[in-house]
């Protein structure tokens, strides 16, 4: 049966976000230079990635950086930010795709790194690019349901060796121009860490009411988008038309249980120009309330929506509302309103 799936909540409150960018800038001219042999093979035009994605550039570990210190960093600034000890954290959810090794979770790590009590709850979700909302979703119901009273959620990712890998593959002499193009959306991939802190609502009335929102799946389109450390391979065409799709029946479904016409900001998953601009025309948005990160950090998967948020937040106020909405593999779609 199709449908979405709505969730309202009552007594929880987005009480901060924070993110952690690298210092390495990585300029799509720079991928370019790199792939100068494979673009000369294959006839491929020149400033492709700004072109056609729209990423000038993204961000990259240096020297010294990790995802997991930068992720811990960010969580601790989350938690100063929101007035929240460490030790009143009742639940850590992990929502990172980037991860070195199978087990033990990401999340005891960073668990660890933040030191959080023993009777905290510590483990990993993976949604692809929603994540971080699935997340959040979770935690919420968790504190609305009184089992805990703060949440942290957290997200690290490092794109480093996708790139790398993938730009080995296509200079190859046996890589071909669909093959190229399969892998472009791994070129546009940055890397980056955010963490927002949850709490009730009667205890934080400065917070930000995380009021609900709705999910809806399309797996018929698991396929298009599939991704791991060796790289990331993509049906461009199909995967836009289908998230669309997707994203347009969520959209005229919730519109009977929900006024999403005129929201003072849509934060969107940060993928491309193309996609952005595809969203924006689709759902009728506003453009002007569509904050973009994309030109400069690229795709950063699950922490794109708040790392968007954190640098957008200055210029809410209070009473403004917010639409935090994206598409991730597999297919699924996602939004959550929040009331600034």
């Amino acid at each position: 049966m199709a449908g979405n799936a709505n969730t309202r909540f009552n007594n929880v409150s987005l009480l901060s976000v924070a993110s952690t960018l690298p210092s390495r800038v990585t300029t799509s001219e720079d991928l370019e230079a790199r792939l100068a042999p494979a673009f000369s093979r294959l006839a491929l035009p020149s400033r492709l990635l700004q072109r056609v994605a729209g990423v000038l550039e993204r961000r990259n570990w240096a020297a010294g950086e990790t995802s997991d210190d930068a992720t811990v960093a960010a969580g601790q600034r989350a938690l100063a930010e929101a007035g929240v000890d460490a030790s009143e954290v009742g639940l850590l959810i992990n929502t990172s795709v980037s991860r070195k090794h199978l087990e033990p979770s990401v999340a005891v790590r960073l668990h660890h790194g933040l030191g959080l009590p023993s009777s905290a709850i510590n483990f990993d979700v993976a949604n692809a690019c929603l994540g971080f909302v699935s997340g959040m979703n979770l935690a919420a119901n968790m504190i609305e349901s009184g089992q805990i009273r703060y949440a942290i959620i957290v997200n690290g990712e490092d794109a480093d060796d996708i790139q790398t890998n993938t730009i080995d593959r296509l200079l190859k002499q046996d890589s071909d121009r669909d093959g190229f193009m399969s892998e472009f959306a791994s070129l546009t991939l940055g890397s980056g860490a955010a963490a927002a802190v949850l709490g009730r609502t009667d205890e934080h009335p400065a917070g930000h009411p995380i009021l609900g929102g709705v999910t809806r799946a399309a797996t018929q389109f698991h396929e298009l988008c599939v991704g791991s450390v060796d790289g990331m391979f993509t049906d461009a065409k199909a995967l836009l038309k289908g998230g669309l799709d997707l994203v347009v029946s969520a959209w005229k479904e919730a519109s009977t249980e929900w006024d999403w016409s005129a929201m003072d900001l849509y934060v969107t998953h940060q993928v491309s120009s193309v996609h952005t601009n595809a969203i924006v025309k689709a759902a009728k948005l506003d453009r002007d309330r569509v904050p973009t990160t994309f030109p400069q950090y690229g795709n950063v998967g699950p922490a794109s929506i708040p790392i968007t948020l954190d640098e957008a937040q200055g210029s809410l106020k209070k009473g403004d509302r917010v639409l935090l909405m994206g598409v991730g593999s597999g297919l699924n779609t996602a939004m959550m309103e929040l009331a600034w």
